[in-house]
């Protein structure tokens, strides 16, 4: 590797671990304000969204750099190439956090209508999800990374008896059913950022050891 390319390619990794720092935080502020009904936090999610979307940007057009001066070969390329899936599934978690802030000002708005749920469970084990899956990426770490992806059976069944609960209160309160229906979407929301973790998971772990897991696929990339 050049000297010049690997520059280029250490700066890539502190772009990216940067804005998955930024892109968990907001995602804890996110779930803090639907549980606490915060307004202010909520605000805050929503005012940060420029800023991760300005990162995203920035780090897909740095990777792009390095393909089209660099021509980048196996280990290189493949971090290359990770870097701008794992950049776009930030970007989606960051989008993901924002719909929950956005449900947080509008149950604000509405009389208070107490959940029908815990979002606790959900929301600790969306966020280890998170933060497991980026802390595999800093260190590399492909068995931190499979950890995660037995995680996400455990949400998606938290979500479907969430889901559940929901119906059977709006079934037996039609009068709330909007504000139901917004804890209804942030726990799907939850979800979704859940199945995000789940890709940044297996991309570590394709980068780490160039096999690719995703689809029940597990041997080495060509």
């Amino acid at each position: 590797m050049s000297l010049l390319l690997q520059r280029e390619i250490e700066k890539v990794k502190r772009m990216i671990l940067s804005l998955s720092a930024v892109v968990e935080e907001s995602v804890q502020k996110a779930v803090t304000s639907i549980e606490r009904r915060d307004v202010s936090l909520a605000r805050e999610v929503i005012g940060t969204d420029n800023l991760i979307d300005q990162a995203e940007v920035d780090v897909e057009e740095e990777c792009l750099k390095i393909l089209a001066l660099h021509q980048p070969v196996a280990g290189d390329l493949r971090l290359i190439i990770a870097v701008l899936k794992i950049n776009n599934d930030l970007e989606r978690i960051g989008d993901l956090a924002v719909n929950i802030a956005h449900r947080t000002l509008f149950l604000c708005s509405q009389p208070e209508v107490p959940p029908p749920v815990d979002f606790t469970e959900m929301s600790r084990r969306t966020l280890d999800m998170v933060h497991q899956s980026l802390d595999a990426l800093v260190n590399m770490d492909a068995p931190a990374a499979r950890a995660v992806l037995g995680a996400d059976d455990e949400v998606d069944a938290i979500n479907r008896q969430m889901f559940k609960r929901i119906f059977a209160a709006i079934r037996a309160n039609p009068e709330r059913t909007e504000c139901l229906q917004s804890y209804s979407s942030a726990t799907r929301y939850l979800e979704r950022i859940a199945d995000s973790a789940t890709n940044i998971a297996e991309d570590v772990i394709y980068l780490v050891e160039g096999r690719i897991v995703r689809h029940g696929v597990s041997e080495p990339s060509k």
